[in-house]
């Protein structure tokens, strides 16, 4: 494990200082998975926000009260962060996780549990897009240069959690199949009703109709943007700066064709072609 300027390097991964420790890290190494743990794990920004809102809604039925009450960072951690160790040893079940982890660095009583995953996927060169966004408004990131530079860094895995073509593929694994679920952004964007109602089914919770149709309500983009406990606006201006770009800020699908050329969408769909080339995955922005 190195440090570097703003980052720490674990296991050949990328991660920031701010929010990362080595004891954190280590915390998430040890961490006793239970067998009803529910983790939501995604690529950075992918969704983990998102996630973070609608679990503890599908865990409870759809009562609002944690999601107005308590931070998201709080309400549903990130396992290898530093706020983990003091949230997640003392909290009910089902514990609701988030986690940018690739599948093999998941702590080893992970792989010996019943705990359930759902996993998120976006289209990666919305993915790009927002992450330079993000570099720009969070101090805690190096500066992203122009958004050329920031392609290649992001291509060649210098950004944090490593390639995404990586992170993808390692959890698509076969020793987990029954115990994970595959859904995209996109879906969720679509038809966030139906999601929530598979997340449900997935997890043996009962939503009844209008608990659904709540959840849906207050899971929408425009509603999550207004929302303190998760739109990031209690973070003090001095690490993540709402004014150059707020956190929550588009969510939308396909935002990448307002910031690539035709040369860097051209390199950068055919390196995502090639190493994905030989696995099965059929993904919505395939059919563009």
């Amino acid at each position: 494990m190195q440090e570097d300027g703003k980052y720490i390097l674990f296991k050949g991964l990328l991660v920031p200082k701010l929010s990362h420790s080595s004891e954190s890290l280590q915390y998430a190494a040890d961490f006793q998975v239970r067998d009803d743990d529910v983790f939501g794990v995604t690529y950075p920004k992918s969704g983990t926000t998102w996630m973070q809102e609608i679990l503890p809604l599908v865990l409870n039925g759809g009562d609002l009260t944690p999601v107005q009450t308590i931070p998201n960072w709080d309400r549903v951690p990130w396992l290898e962060e530093t706020r983990a160790a003091l949230i997640l040893d003392s909290q009910p079940p089902p514990r609701a996780i988030v986690s940018h982890l690739p599948y093999w660095l998941m702590p080893q009583s992970f792989y010996q549990s019943k705990a359930k995953v759902i996993y998120v996927t976006r289209n990666p060169k919305d993915i790009a897009v927002s992450s330079f966004h993000f570099h720009k408004m969070a101090s805690f990131l190096d500066d992203p240069g122009t958004f050329d530079e920031f392609l290649e860094n992001f291509l060649s895995g210098q950004v944090l959690f490593g390639k995404w073509t990586d992170h993808v593929k390692s959890w698509r694994n076969p020793d987990i199949e029954d115990r994970i679920l595959y859904v995209t952004y996109e879906e969720m964007v679509q038809d966030l009703k139906g999601v929530l109602s598979r997340f449900a089914q997935f997890l043996g919770q009962e939503l009844t109709p209008e608990a659904l149709e709540k959840v849906a309500n207050h899971c929408q983009f425009s509603n999550m943007k207004t929302n303190a406990m998760s739109n990031y606006s209690l973070v003090p201006q001095e690490i993540m700066d709402s004014s150059k770009t707020p956190f929550l800020r588009k969510g939308i699908v396909g935002d990448w064709r307002n910031h690539f050329s035709p040369e860097q969408e051209a390199r950068f769909s055919a390196i995502v072609r090639e190493e994905m080339k030989g696995s099965s995955f059929q993904f919505p922005w395939d059919e563009e």
